[in-house]
């Protein structure tokens, strides 16, 4: 197994992306900006995009797992990585998602805080309404880790 940087066609993974972003021009508004990884295990199994918001944050925009292989460890192991390959470079690793049974204990058991939420983020930037585990989406919840 091996994370490696994708400095080439980082929209080779779009199958990837749009599991945790399922709008295309959301993803394209931090790709570019954006630095990306992959988690390689017999096949490509997890990706995130990390970028640079200032004041020593550094911000998850994407982290998906390939259906099928989620609830593995593949995504911990990424923000592991990330925490280890950014520490003294950044002092925050932050990252905004829905309020979902799903995704919020996942980040808490990654050592992720609650720090703020923006509010009707979700209806406010998607051209139609996002469910998970059966509830939309609406507010941006922000969660941070220190590093």
């Amino acid at each position: 197994m091996r994370i490696k940087e994708i400095k080439g066609d980082k929209r080779a993974y779009l199958s990837l992306l749009i599991l945790a972003d399922e709008q295309e021009d959301m993803i394209n508004r931090y790709i570019d900006r954006g630095t990306m990884y992959v988690l390689d295990d017999n096949g490509v199994k997890a990706e995130c995009v990390v970028t640079d918001e200032g004041g020593g944050v550094l911000e998850i925009k994407n982290i998906a797992v390939a259906s099928g292989y989620q609830r593995r460890g593949y995504g911990k192991l990424l923000i592991e990585f990330l925490a280890d390959r950014y520490a003294g470079k950044y002092s925050v690793l932050q990252a905004g998602t829905g309020d979902s049974p799903l995704t919020i204990p996942f980040y808490e058991s990654c050592g992720f805080r609650r720090s703020h939420v923006i509010k009707n983020f979700f209806t406010d930037n998607y051209v139609h309404p996002i469910y998970e585990c059966g509830v939309q989406l609406t507010d941006m919840v922000y969660l941070q880790r220190k590093l």
